[in-house]
């Protein structure tokens, strides 16, 4: 990346349609770009909100190596990266970067090699496990490779209320006794350690909570966080100590998302927040009562047709976010402001059909501008990211894609 050197940005409202659109002018299309300006105050706004506690940059949220070493760029308050494969961590270990934990277990051995091998190169990759049946293999890989892996232990950050189980399913590692038998399982294993502990409490971090319109489902998702909170910050803490008292002293303690930045730091047993999505800030991290951070990811499909009054389409655009079915998953119309998807066409594969109000009358060509549901999945779409400050495309980028990676 040639075009941007790293500085605290100063406020400024969020740029308009006609600054993308000039920007973007001679551009290819479909396009991918990020608006640097949103991206350094977002990186900022994190700062400010982790107040000196140390972020873990989670990858699955950028995926392009020079949009992380960018945030890696902006100051020692990111330490290290968060990872989800272990092919992953083992490539972005042999482009030079290193404190590499991998969020999801996994036992494919084409991986694993490729992690010890980055282990003798003197890297640092601790994967992910939450029992034994994985311990096992990752060991006896390990040993057969001549080294030792380290590994950090999911814990399960899930509450359950009566009549609803308010989280994800993830870990069966759930308490006190489950974390110690395997913290002394892994210690029974002489090509494995272990470093750290996660607990990623998905229902905080992911879960919006101040959605327009929806006011009473709102009040009842805060509520649920309140004593989630509680009542997991607990656990997280509970583990840590029983660990320490077993004799399993940890390096990290892991937890939270970019939504939940404020009640993971609360926990005096982490020693890292995770967060990635609120450096793009795509649609689903719109609506969070802690927290608010600039749209800085999105894309551009050219108008290729105008079918009739009121409605333009577009090419391409079928780029659906991973998760439960649901319009919240569609790409959003974003700028000009006031278009809308068509419900029985939605975002297609090959062509979108937008409603617009009669203020907004785009040309054959022009550019019209969304914004993905989800952080770093757009970039599995697209090979390159256009980065624009000050009005103008300045460089351009690879993601994951581009530089020929696909780990899932």
């Amino acid at each position: 990346m040639t075009g941007a050197a790293v500085s605290r940005p100063a406020e400024l409202p969020e740029h308009d349609y006609p600054y993308y659109r000039d920007a973007l002018a001679g551009q290819r299309l479909p396009a991918a770009f990020i608006d640097l300006d949103h991206f350094r105050i977002n990186l900022e706004r994190l700062r400010v909100r982790a107040a000196g506690m140390p972020i873990r940059l989670v990858t699955k949220s950028v995926r392009s190596v020079a949009m992380i070493r960018l945030a890696l760029a902006t100051g020692n308050f990111i330490r290290g990266l968060l990872c989800y494969s272990p092919a992953e961590a083992a490539w972005l270990a042999s482009q030079g970067l290193d404190d590499l934990v991998v969020a999801y277990p996994s036992v494919e051995r084409e991986d694993l090699r490729a992690v010890a091998a980055q282990l003798r190169n003197g890297r640092s990759i601790t994967l992910m496990v939450d029992s034994m049946a994985q311990v096992e293999q990752i060991d006896a890989l390990a040993r057969a490779e001549g080294v030792v892996i380290p590994l950090s232990i999911d814990l399960d950050m899930s509450s359950t209320f009566p009549g609803i189980y308010f989280g994800v399913y993830r870990s069966p590692v759930h308490d006190v006794a489950t974390a110690v038998a395997l913290a002394n399982g892994i210690a029974a294993c002489p090509g494995v350690r272990l470093e750290g502990l996660m607990g990623y409490e998905g229902q905080i971090a992911g879960l919006m909570d101040v959605v327009p319109g929806q006011g009473l489902k709102n009040a009842i998702v805060r509520s649920l966080k309140r004593r989630s909170i509680d009542e997991t910050n607990t656990r997280r803490r509970n583990v840590v100590q029983a660990l320490t008292a077993a004799g399993h002293p940890l390096r990290f303690v892991n937890g939270g998302g970019t939504g939940s930045v404020e009640s993971t730091k609360s926990d005096p047993s982490v020693t890292e927040v995770a967060a990635g999505s609120g450096l793009y800030t795509p649609a689903l991290f719109d609506h969070y009562a802690s927290f608010q951070a600039l749209p800085s990811a999105g894309f551009a499909l050219p108008v290729t047709r105008l079918p009739k009054d009121g409605i333009f389409t577009c090419s391409g655009g079928g780029y659906i976010a991973s998760g439960p079915i649901g319009k919240n998953r569609l790409p959003q119309p974003w700028l000009p402001a006031g278009c809308t998807l068509i419900d029985n066409e939605g975002a297609g594969e090959v062509q979108t059909p937008l409603r617009h109000p009669a203020s907004v009358a785009l040309k054959i060509g022009e550019p019209m501008l969304f914004r993905h549901a989800k952080a770093g999945e757009l970039c599995e779409r697209f090979n390159e990211l256009l980065l624009i400050t000050g009005g103008r495309v300045v460089d351009q980028v690879t993601t994951y894609r581009g530089d020929g990676k696909c780990f899932f």
